[in-house]
């Protein structure tokens, strides 16, 4: 420790490893990780397990961004063209491939291994951000190893397995998640780059295995969400190189080499895609997208600097409870070569999304990981502030989970019209663990405190997204109509959506799911057999009235009462089939 009010965070990764006192509790799990990498690694992949597989399967596709992508792959597997994307006959230029290769490749390999619908299986397309998710938890250890004790190490990946946005993101078939995994992997080689040069600290790893990391990661990252990547480890290494006044450390690096093999690996596919849409590519991507969030409020999605650190309370929950208790300290140290490189990684990045008029809240995840190094190094140098104000900012490991499983508990009652008991003491254990790290914060330290609002986290997370989403069939309509096409009776049954147009519907009824107005769902029914027309109640009338304009015979087969979440209003949809010789 540098001082009363400075935190060394340049300590090598054995370190402390069996010198610190024995921990009492959940403190001894720290203690049996703390025998070896293996077993580190083990409590991390053990924790992010229980924190991510929750709902991972139960939970149907959700509208509407990842419906959209898991429909996007599911038309590459089925048409085998690998190179454009596209939505029906929608084209969806605005992120790259990589997402899309990765969930194809899963989808065939279960096919090719006999699993049953592996199409319309959505947790196969969820697999690459699930192991996206893991993968962050073990590289910010690995990453946080450059900077800190392997105790600290540990501390970060278990603040990441908790964290809140990752742990929705985890569930999630699109990119974010994956792209989480690239950063942390680029900044963990650049750190190592930079920090051996400042240190001249011994056991600096080979240049060439380093460089092959970063460029890799780099050339995926860009593959999977373009230039965003970019933007955070191009102002990390601007921001070092202008405060050092040099980046010679960025030759460990092999720039050269380097470039080679990221072109090697990013061109192919960008070469492909502009030989087959041109302009098409370079307006939807750059245009629509990209310059589209930096001057305009896309899809409604704006907000005022200040977005993010507003939202940072919640979305880093339970690891943001230490933030403010933990920078000044970073702050007094900010000189020190490790701080300067994780501030570098959050910072100018921050500032620009902050100033960025499009704003979502996973925009951020890239740089949670040099928050959750910062903060466990402050831990591990007990460092953190007694300032009695910010000291209190610990009660929100209490009550948000107290929020959200009361929230829970209502919910499943008045729209599931179920009791849930299999959620009650996963809540109630979730608010004791937070009640508890909150009360005792003081007495028993807070590394014990964090440990326990760890555990509040994961038990929340099993109740709300194991337990209480996946009971609320009413959110989830697309489901249920889906239902009724494969049990029609009907080999090859093919529905028109009235209202109603969710992607997830068409991800679960079939690609060739028409999605029109009431008029030409009608005709639709006209042409055939095993034709169905889900028609929104809105729409019901004009159904009607051109169906007996033409004659057509039909009977109506359901009717669906449910909630759009996607819309965040109530539906009822009417499911009318064709009758035979129509």
């Amino acid at each position: 420790m540098a001082g009363a009010k400075t935190v060394n965070m340049t300590v090598t990764a054995g370190e402390h490893s069996g010198k610190a006192a024995p921990r009492r509790g959940l403190g001894t799990i720290v203690d049996f990780a703390m025998a070896s990498h293996a077993r580190a690694i083990a409590v991390l992949l053990a924790v992010a397990l229980l924190a991510f597989l929750p709902g991972f399967f139960s939970i149907p596709p959700i509208d509407q961004d990842e419906a959209r992508f898991a429909q996007a792959t599911k038309q590459m597997v089925e048409s085998g063209d690998y190179v454009d994307i596209r939505f029906q006959d929608e084209v969806r230029y605005k992120k790259p491939v990589g997402i899309y290769w990765l969930q194809a490749g899963v989808v065939k390999a279960a096919s090719a291994l006999g699993f049953p619908h592996a199409l319309s299986t959505i947790w196969l397309y969820r697999i690459p951000s699930l192991v996206g998710a893991i993968g962050a938890v073990l590289l910010t250890y690995w990453a946080a190893l450059a900077f800190v004790s392997r105790r600290a190490a540990l501390l970060a990946g278990l603040m990441m397995a908790s964290c809140l946005l990752l742990g929705g993101e985890r569930l999630l078939a699109k990119t974010d998640a994956m792209l989480l995994l690239t950063v942390v992997a680029a900044m963990g080689a650049m750190a190592r780059a930079y920090l051996p040069l400042r240190d001249h600290s011994p056991g600096a790893p080979a240049n060439g295995p380093l460089a092959a990391v970063f460029w890799t990661a780099l050339a995926a990252g860009v593959l999977l969400k373009g230039p965003l990547i970019l933007m955070v480890v191009g102002l990390a290494a601007v921001s070092l190189a202008i405060a050092d006044r040099s980046a010679q450390w960025l030759l460990r690096l092999k720039p050269l080499a380097g470039t080679a093999w990221f072109a090697v690996l990013v061109v192919p596919w960008f070469a492909a895609i502009l030989g087959r849409a041109g302009g098409e590519f370079v307006a939807g991507s750059v245009g629509q997208d990209l310059l589209g969030k930096l001057l305009g409020a896309q899809e409604t999605h704006g907000a005022p600097p200040g977005y993010y650190l507003a939202l940072f309370w919640l979305t880093f929950w339970p690891g943001a409870m230490l933030a403010q208790l933990s920078a000044p300290s970073v702050w007094s140290a900010r000189a020190q070569p490790a701080i300067r490189f994780l501030l570098a990684w959050l910072i100018p990045s921050w500032l620009v999304l902050e100033l960025v008029i499009t704003k979502l809240p996973h925009y951020v995840l890239p740089l949670y990981p040099a928050i959750a190094i910062l903060i466990a190094g402050a831990i591990d140098a007990r460092t953190l502030s007694r300032t009695r104000w910010l000291i209190w900012g610990t009660v929100w490991w209490f009550v948000i989970p107290l929020i959200f499983g009361v929230a829970g508990i209502v919910t499943l009652m008045g729209v599931g019209r179920q009791l849930g008991l299999a959620a009650w003491p996963l809540i109630a254990g979730g608010a004791i663990m937070g009640l508890l790290a909150w009360r005792l914060y003081e007495i028993e330290g807070a590394e014990q405190a964090l440990l326990r609002a760890i555990a509040s986290a994961v038990l929340t997370s099993i109740a709300i997204f194991g337990v209480v989403i996946p009971a609320l069939a009413y959110v989830f309509p697309s489901p249920a109509l889906a239902r009724i096409l494969r049990e029609s009776g009907c080999a090859h049954p093919v529905a028109a959506a009235v209202g109603y147009q969710e992607p997830s519907l068409v991800f679960l009824a079939g690609t060739d799911t028409r999605l029109t107005d009431s008029i030409e769902a009608a005709e639709f029914l006209r042409e055939g057999a095993c034709r169905f027309a889900f028609v929104e109640s809105r729409h019901e009338k004009s159904f009607v009235q051109r169906a007996e304009a033409i004659g057509l015979r039909y009977s109506a087969v359901a009717r669906i009462e449910a909630f759009n979440i996607s819309h965040g209003e109530r539906v009822a949809i009417s499911v009318y089939r064709s009758s035979e010789g129509s």
